[in-house]
């Protein structure tokens, strides 16, 4: 058989160049993946944008709603003759303002003004009070600064210095200090944590509003104020809802970076970790913890979660999926994520047909049934999910393993990622206490990362250890309907004078807290 070659001929200006066909298919090669690489960047460049200015939201209108806007104009019928006119009356008891609910738990303080000559301008007469006209306002009283001196009284028996060689002594009570030796009250403690870790409010900042009060007190001596409350305190507390913690069968987990300036064996500009771990929808004692520790090693859950079996809600992170004895649940909102990121990187004309849209349907769809099934038990959850959502996952996958992508295309590495996390996002169907996401999680992590962005870093191990049992009590206390001020200075002014075998009556979901504790209270 002859072998054939061509010579292609491209013209120039100025020339003419002539090249063989394995050179010219070299580069039509060239050309198309040069053009597939042009494309990935512009995909990238608009994701960069969206994320940079665009909304954070990821929620997309479902069809039904879609239709709520035009629903007169779609269920239009001209031939539909016109409705006779009825009028329909009725009394009903008129509602309570919405401010006066707001406003149902302060304090009122009433001021009442009167006349001082109360009689009538025009005849002298003397007048008497018809009514009263009310207005009311929200009064804002600033923090106060004050020193308390706390005196105990010393007492002795004269009569045993002069009858015997001894003197009796006898001291008065007194609750012992949240630190021996300082200026630190319950309350300072309380309102520094929770001005930083609550409001993200940095030392230096803190400082600086000291100091306009006239108070010097230095950054220095608030951190370690907090590095010692939070060791002597609240680590008892922390490990006792650890031990909790770990008693349920579903759990949420995980991580984010966190800066640690004097970290020994480290840069100071080399990331640390702060690990979260937490309880899923169906505890009724909601618990979260973070841990810091200096990597992302799985070796950190699993010390952490060391003897315990479960459920373990997680992102795609593989660190996840060596540990013994857990069964891993994949995130389905990180699934939808990756078609919602490919979706914004394409024209507006574009996104109806494309695969993308396709892969954020399957998505919504799932997402839609759990709605369906959020107030379900969770053994009937569990048979909804295997009979009406299952299916639509297996379909997803089906769908996505047929489907062939460019390898450096955004829709290839979403499609490549559903792939490879198919294990793990398929064990929501192993029971019904599951969730479809790991938002759980990122949510309380966010508060967080929400500080982080305000302090920058920790200073010191101690103290990134101190802020993730902080973040533990704060964030847990919240979750058990608390004030995190009112909560910790119980705390304070309650762990230095009791025993730690009454530490149960302390932890965040106790019947035995005080009222002032409680939201509302």
């Amino acid at each position: 058989m002859r072998d054939f070659r061509y010579n292609w001929v491209m013209k120039t200006n100025t020339s003419t160049i002539t090249i063989s066909t394995s050179e010219y298919e070299s580069l039509k090669s060239r050309k198309a993946e040069l053009e597939t690489l042009v494309k990935w960047y512009e995909e990238q460049f608009r994701l960069v944008k969206r994320r940079q200015f665009g909304q954070s939201s990821e929620k997309t209108q479902i069809p039904e709603q879609l239709g709520m806007f035009d629903e007169a104009e779609m269920s239009e019928d001209q031939k539909e003759p016109e409705p006779t006119s009825e009028q329909i009356t009725y009394t009903r008891k008129k509602r309570v303002g919405k401010r006066e609910d707001d406003l149902s738990g302060l304090p009122v303080e009433v001021i009442e003004y009167e006349l001082t000559e109360c009689h009538c301008p025009e005849c002298g007469e003397a007048l008497h009070t018809m009514g009263k006209d009310t207005r009311r306002e929200l009064t804002i009283i600033p923090a106060q600064v004050k020193v308390t001196e706390h005196v105990r009284n010393v007492y002795t028996c004269r009569n045993c210095e002069k009858t015997t060689n001894r003197s009796t002594i006898v001291k008065a009570l007194m609750p012992e200090p949240v630190i021996k030796g300082s200026l630190a009250s319950p309350s300072a403690v309380a309102h520094i944590m929770t001005q930083k870790y609550v409001t993200y409010t940095p030392l230096y900042r803190q400082e600086a509003e000291f100091l306009r009060q006239g108070i010097a007190l230095s950054r220095q001596t608030m951190a370690n104020w907090i590095i010692k409350s939070a060791e002597d305190w609240l680590e008892p507390i922390y490990e006792r809802m650890r031990i909790q913690l770990l008693a349920h069968d579903v759990l949420h987990a995980d991580e984010t970076v966190v800066q640690v300036l004097k970290e020994p064996g480290k840069k100071a500009n080399t990331n640390s970790y702060m690990w979260l771990y937490r309880t899923s929808g169906d505890a009724t004692q909601p618990i979260v913890l973070y841990e810091y520790q200096p990597t992302r090693s799985s070796s950190h859950p699993k010390r952490f979660l060391s003897g315990w079996s479960g459920y373990l809600h997680t992102d795609g992170y593989a660190g996840y999926h060596t540990l013994p004895d857990v069964t891993v649940i994949g995130c389905w909102a990180h699934m939808r994520r990756k078609f919602d990121e490919v979706l914004t990187t394409m024209k507006p004309e574009d996104r109806k047909d494309s695969n993308a849209h396709k892969g954020l349907e399957f998505c919504n769809r799932l997402f839609a049934l759990e709605r369906e099934f959020e107030d379900l038990p969770p053994n009937e959850r569990y048979e909804k999910r295997l009979a009406q959502s299952k299916p639509v996952a297996e379909a997803f996958f089906a769908w996505a393993q047929k489907l062939g992508a460019l390898p450096k295309a955004s829709i290839g590495k979403a499609l490549t990622y559903a792939e490879d996390q198919r294990k793990w996002l398929m064990n929501i169907y192993c029971d019904g206490r599951l969730e479809l996401s790991n938002n759980r999680a990122e949510r309380s992590i966010k508060p967080f990362v929400m500080g982080r962005k305000n302090w920058l870093f920790c200073n010191t191990t101690k103290g990134a250890r101190a802020s993730s049992v902080i973040y533990s009590i704060i964030e847990t206390a919240k979750e058990c309907g608390l004030k995190p001020f009112e909560y910790l200075k119980f705390l304070f002014e309650t762990m230095p004078n009791i025993t730690m075998s009454t530490i149960n009556d302390l932890l965040p979901w106790s019947d035995s807290l005080p009222t002032i504790c409680r939201v509302g209270k």
